[in-house]
């Protein structure tokens, strides 16, 4: 039994309240509700000719510069897991990382999972589940991936490559991505943009697989893919956990 109702860990930046119109250095800060930190530095400012709240973080030049927006952690042996972002980028040259991960550097931040040519690579020794998009692909798509100990899940529904969410890519659009893990480990990623109607659409399920006793951040990172600095706008960041009450 719950030792309060105060059991729910909510994390919901909508990017309104402040002006951000900075530089920053590699390493990290806070913006409202959650924390940035990046691959070299780079600048963040608000969208001001676009409503609801919406900041632009500008990544520096070099290849695999990058930036990393993220909370927690939380863990799903405490409750379900629900995080949920919208966002899109400036340039298709790029690669994006969605959802869940136990691996996040908090100075120098890696990609969870690169796709190149056909094949998904697992960089996080930890577990995670998400969406993963790489312009080093040869087809570009959002995937959904399911990893743990540096390496795909097998069984339970995962495919080792990702699987495709049919998207229609391009620049300065609006992307849509919600991961879920329950404390069974199963797990389901959903994706929406403007061809999928009025509602995100599943992408992939798995009915088990991810380690529910281990701490797992949600984040939302962009990554260079050729020397020029791209620009992540978020409208939102939502992260949703529970305590633990055995602690």
């Amino acid at each position: 039994m719950a030792q309060s109702e105060w059991g729910e860990i909510l994390v919901k930046e909508d990017f309104t309240g402040f002006d951000a119109d900075k530089t920053w250095a590699a390493g990290g800060f806070n913006v409202g509700q959650v924390f940035v930190t990046s691959v070299n530095e780079g600048s963040i400012e608000n969208t001001v000719d676009e409503p609801g709240g919406i900041v632009a973080f500008t990544t520096d030049t070099g290849d695999n510069d990058n930036v990393a927006i993220y909370a927690g952690p939380f863990m799903a042996g405490d409750g379900p897991l629900t995080m949920e972002a919208r966002f899109k980028y400036s340039n298709v040259d790029c690669a994006v990382f969605v959802g869940w991960t136990e691996t996040l550097a908090l100075d120098t931040p890696v990609m969870p999972a690169e796709f190149a040519t056909a094949t998904m690579t697992y960089n996080g020794t930890g577990a995670m589940a998400g969406l993963q998009y790489d312009v080093d692909g040869t087809t570009d798509d959002f995937r959904a991936v399911f990893g743990d100990a540096a390496a795909a899940l097998t069984g339970n529904g995962a495919d080792a490559n990702g699987t495709r969410c049919n998207a229609t890519l391009t620049a300065d659009k609006w992307f849509i991505a919600r991961v879920e893990i329950d404390p069974s480990g199963a797990a389901r990623v959903y994706f929406g943009d403007q061809t999928v109607g009025s509602q995100m659409k599943l992408i992939k399920s798995i009915s088990a697989g991810i380690p529910t006793d281990v701490v797992l951040y949600p984040v939302l990172m962009l990554e260079n893919r050729s020397g020029n600095a791209r620009v992540l706008e978020v409208d939102y960041f939502l992260a949703r956990g529970y305590r633990d009450w055995t602690a």
